[in-house]
């Protein structure tokens, strides 16, 4: 476990920039009922959802008044969480959201590192001047946007490090079902089914303590990944035929255009874990994923098998970032060019320079 890294920010509210205080700082302002606002990152997933939710059940026991805001609404295959239901859409229901916000103590800031990533909500999270509290483990993190907090790229999933958090709170024997469901979710898709390099000795003993504690573990797994409309299946049908593969440069890329998105009825969380199919080719090293949006805008998952360096890859070319072998980017040059760029950009070598 741990909470060292990353620890450099500027008191909210103030002008004058220091070091972000250690997350465990933040324990002696809980020792009586608070406001509490969570919230994290815009088309939140398993982890993003199942951390906010796990804190939330964590936090309601010690008598804190607590609220999660989501930046846009909660994918169908999560809603089974426990809490989701009380997990406010910013972009639905703005004006509670607001009113939760300005009314709050303090703000976790859950599974982003960077206030732009919760899109539509940024100018209202920036504008907040109550302490901001990270808990993440995305790489490169505006440190200066945080009073408290932890910002660790060694760690599997942001459930994870609010399991951490708790250990480090010494609050074990308040972890419930409802927190050991939330955070097993996240851990498990962030950690592909616990097979990605990141599923250290950690994330099993946390899990070893789910288990004592009585976890299902298999029904969440069911509710996860085995309750997926017949339309997402077509879905899937459909990417699978953009499939552009090279296997002498080791990449296969797909897409969806924001047609083709209209026509299978696409639903926020339906694409998850599409781009991880490509990569499940023996030859392949590196696969993209696209997606059309509005106004040419074509969002980019990245994953990668071994030493290729994704996330550099991404924030390089594409305004992006994320983990090592799992990052995103973003490009405004519609779906055609931009795959045509990515493709010049692997012919031309320029993809072996992230390789370490």
């Amino acid at each position: 476990m741990s909470f060292l890294k990353n620890s450099c920010c500027h008191e909210s509210g103030s002008s004058i920039y220091q070091r972000m205080k250690h997350i465990a700082d933040i324990f002696p302002l809980l020792e009586t009922p608070r406001k509490i606002v969570i919230t994290t990152h815009y088309k939140p997933d398993a982890d993003a959802i199942g951390s906010s939710l796990g804190l939330y059940h964590y936090l309601i026991q010690y008598g804190h008044q607590v609220q999660v805001i989501a930046p846009s609404e909660v994918p169908d295959f999560i809603q089974w969480m426990p809490g989701a239901d009380t997990v406010l859409n910013y972009e639905a229901r703005t004006d509670e959201a607001v009113k939760a916000l300005d009314a709050c103590d303090y703000i976790f800031c859950l599974d982003f590192n960077h206030p732009s990533r919760v899109r539509t909500m940024e100018a209202r999270l920036t504008a907040a001047t109550q302490p901001k509290i990270i808990i993440d483990h995305h790489l490169e993190p505006l440190s200066n946007f945080f009073a408290y907090g932890e910002s660790n790229p060694d760690k599997s999933s942001t459930c994870e490090m609010i399991y951490d958090f708790i250990v480090l709170h010494k609050g074990e024997q308040k972890i419930n079902q409802e927190i050991m469901q939330c955070l097993y979710a996240g851990c498990m898709t962030d950690t592909g089914s616990f097979r990605f390099p990141a599923t250290t000795a950690s994330v099993h003993e946390m899990i070893a303590f789910f288990k004592h504690r009585g976890l299902e573990h298999s029904r969440i797994h069911e509710a996860i990944y085995d309750s997926y409309s017949a339309n997402r299946l077509r879905l899937l049908g459909h990417v699978l035929h953009t499939l552009d593969l090279n296997e002498e440069e080791h990449y296969a890329i797909m897409s969806l255009s924001l047609g083709d998105a209209y026509k299978y009825e696409v639903k926020s969380g339906d694409t998850e874990g599409f781009v991880n199919m490509a990569l499940s080719i023996k030859s392949i090293a590196v696969a993209v994923f696209l997606t059309e949006r509005q106004n040419r805008e074509v969002r980019i998952s990245f994953r990668s098998k071994g030493n290729i360096d994704v996330s550099e890859f991404a924030r390089k070319y594409f305004n992006g970032g994320g983990h090592f072998n799992a990052a995103g980017g973003v490009s405004h040059d519609g779906l055609e060019a931009t795959i045509n760029k990515i493709k010049t950009l692997i012919s031309t070598k320029k993809l072996t320079q992230f390789i370490k």
